[in-house]
């Protein structure tokens, strides 16, 4: 309730700086924390100035006339902490950020993160007592998937120092269309209104601008352990800051545990081996059993487990496991199902038919760039395709007739430079009968004279958006089902599988035919006020399923945990790990003719790459099943049958 609360506050706090053409947008501005304070005064209580400039309060607005050299300085000093604010300056006064401001014999060490201009950097300095500034020198780079920063390799090829960001343009070769997603400049501007967060923790230093791309240091203790943060001013201007905010990121909340009256938990394993999960009847018992990764866990009981391979727990805080999805198919067609499990490389493993051993093992499908794959029947043969993204191409790949253990047969659908590693959905965008294909680029058209080779036509739709410091767009499973009710498939996706945001895209049909979308906010940062109050960064994992009974699918998503390994590299890293089914409710009133109502399934698992959303137990249900850096969990669902579309006709 506290981060409900918290968040509708903050929806207030921000409205000056979030104005929108469109709900969803990327503005350059995002609020990727619940802070453990917000700057609302006045007057500077809390506060105390060093060196020289007219510093004043109102309402929250701080206005300082920088006259040389000058600092706020807080009161209380952190060592490990995350700070938010929006500043103002003109292109000839500097502005800085100061972490860590320890006091020494002679003053003040720590760590500056100095804006004068467009230009950004960060420095190690001192100070004399007066706040004047005796030493400046360059941090090293050392950003990404790391939480603490390695030794420095006298050794190592020379790297820029400083903080240089992302490059702001994607990489790779430029596709042969234009994308309807492009990365957002996210320069400082000055005489605008900017934002900044900056987050220190241990010996790592991680600066971002207008809600873009990651500047990454490395901050010795050695040069600055504990201490005060400070807003810096050098030069004669008037530089203003507002939204001024901090987190203090060295304590972290883990929540009372709690889930639906609607499922029952059971945790089936808790260790850390997968993403994801299939269910499969692997003994032929008559009882589904689930595959997670490396392991086969036995219906009914579910606490019987067998290898199919070597299996080794991964730590959540330094890897990352191979399996990203996982499904199940009797490819051989012997009668007994088979499991298939990528990316980044997929493997066939064919059931041994009962014998106590460790199943055959064949590479079928390499080449996989996207972090998601989907596994439907594509072509209308009557069995189901793996749908990836590989060599810049949205491709899907069958079994080689003749012997499915040999590499498949990959066939490309689009152009070259429009695969992603984020967000795929498979159904029929255009109600003929065919599937279509989508990803956070839009979709691609099945034709109906379809040769087997030629590329399908291509739609531009942006199913996703840069922001939150994401470095990429997209989600994991796209959703495709008519939410409203006018006979038109819709689409639901997470925007950002590494940021914030929720949506469903309501389909147009013009009377000519042509297909477009609206795009309706489900849920966006801690700023913007989202459905059933409901806030959580990187909702990775999805699935789409009627859940409630009532005849609509729902859908199935949650926070893949510091899905980056233990760092801060994403936003909201340490948030509660939930798993939530989102029910489409189909109201008139609403925008596009639904809402979607937030049932909290689990708060402390969350979701990984993929979710399996099957009924287990063949009582009717749709159960749901979950593999993540904190174990296997079975959501088994106690939903009645008809309950929902009896209570529905009430």
């Amino acid at each position: 309730m506290k981060r409900i609360i918290s968040t509708i506050i903050l929806a207030g706090l921000t409205a000056l700086s979030y104005g929108q053409g469109t709900p969803g947008d990327f503005t350059g501005r995002g609020m990727s924390l619940i802070p453990d304070y917000t700057f609302k005064a006045s007057a500077l209580n809390g506060f105390h100035t060093l060196g020289s400039g007219s510093w004043q309060a109102a309402n929250g607005l701080v206005t300082v006339k920088a006259n040389g050299v000058g600092y706020l300085v807080s009161d209380k000093s952190f060592q490990d902490i995350q700070l938010h604010t929006l500043f103002k300056a003109d292109a000839n006064t500097e502005v800085g950020f100061l972490f860590r401001m320890e006091k020494t014999s002679d003053g003040y060490k720590g760590f500056l993160v100095s804006v004068k201009g467009a230009e950004t950097g960060s420095y190690k300095v001192t100070l004399d007592a007066q706040g004047k500034e005796k030493s400046r020198e360059k941090l090293r780079n050392v950003g990404g998937i790391i939480r603490q920063a390695p030794p420095l390799d006298p050794n190592a090829p020379a790297r820029p120092s400083g903080g240089a960001p992302r490059p702001s343009g994607p990489g790779g070769a430029a596709p042969a269309v234009t994308l309807p997603i492009t990365r957002p400049v996210t320069t400082v501007v000055p005489g605008q209104w900017n934002q900044f967060e900056g987050i220190i923790d241990l010996n790592m230093l991680r600066a971002y601008f207008n809600d873009g791309g990651e500047s990454g240091v490395a901050a010795e203790e050695t040069d600055g352990n504990f201490g005060a943060f400070a807003l810096m001013v050098n030069g004669n201007g008037q530089v203003q800051f507002n939204e001024l905010s901090y987190q203090d990121v060295g304590i972290k909340t883990l929540l009372k545990e709690q889930s639906s009256a609607r499922f029952k938990v059971q945790q089936i394993q808790d260790m850390y081996y997968s993403w994801a999960a299939g269910a499969g009847d692997f003994n032929r018992d008559g009882v589904m059993d689930v595959v997670a990764g490396p392991m086969i866990y036995y219906g009914p009981e579910f606490t019987r487990s067998r290898e199919i391979e070597f299996a080794s727990s991964v730590s959540p805080s330094k890897n990352f496991t191979a399996y990203n999805c996982q499904y199940t198919y009797d490819f051989n067609g012997d009668g007994w199902p088979d499991i298939l499990t990528g990316p980044s490389t997929s493997y066939l493993f064919i059931n041994p038919k009962g014998e106590s051993r460790r199943w055959e093992k064949y590479t079928v499908v390499t080449g996989v760039q996207s972090e998601i794959t989907l596994f439907r029947d594509v072509d209308g043969d009557g069995k189901p395709e793996l749908v990836f993204g590989g060599g810049g191409q949205m491709k899907y790949a069958k079994p080689d007739p003749s012997d499915p253990t040999k590499p498949w047969i990959q066939r490309a659908i689009s152009e070259r430079g429009l695969a992603n590693a984020h967000g795929i959905g498979v159904g029929d965008i255009n109600g003929d009968g065919l599937m279509d294909i989508t990803n956070v680029n839009g979709w691609w058209e099945h034709p109906k004279n379809d040769d087997g080779v030629m590329l399908w036509e291509y739609h531009p739709v942006a199913f996703g958006r840069y922001g939150h410091r994401g470095s990429n767009v997209g989600g994991a499973t796209m959703g495709i089902y008519d939410v409203n009710g006018d006979k038109l498939p819709d689409v639901v996706t997470s925007l950002n599988a590494h940021g914030f945001g929720l949506a469903w895209f309501e389909q147009k049909c013009d009377a000519a035919g042509k297909i477009s979308f609206v795009r309706h906010m489900i849920m966006d940062d801690y700023s913007a006020k989202n459905a059933g109050g409901v806030t959580f960064s990187e909702a990775h994992g999805a699935a789409f399923a009627d859940i409630d009974g009532d005849g609509i699918p729902d859908f199935i998503t949650g926070k893949r945990y510091f899905s980056h390994l233990d760092t801060f590299l994403d936003p909201d890293p340490y948030g509660p790990p939930v798993t939530y089914v989102y029910k489409t409710v189909r109201d008139p009133k609403a925008p596009g003719g639904a809402r979607f109502v937030p049932e909290l399934v689990h708060n402390r698992s969350g979701v990984g790459s993929d979710v399996l959303a099957t009924d287990l137990n063949k009582d009717g249900a749709v159960d749901i099943v979950t593999a993540t850096n904190r174990g296997v969990f079975i959501y088994w669902n106690t939903t009645k049958a008809g309950a929902a579309r009896a209570s529905s006709k009430k």
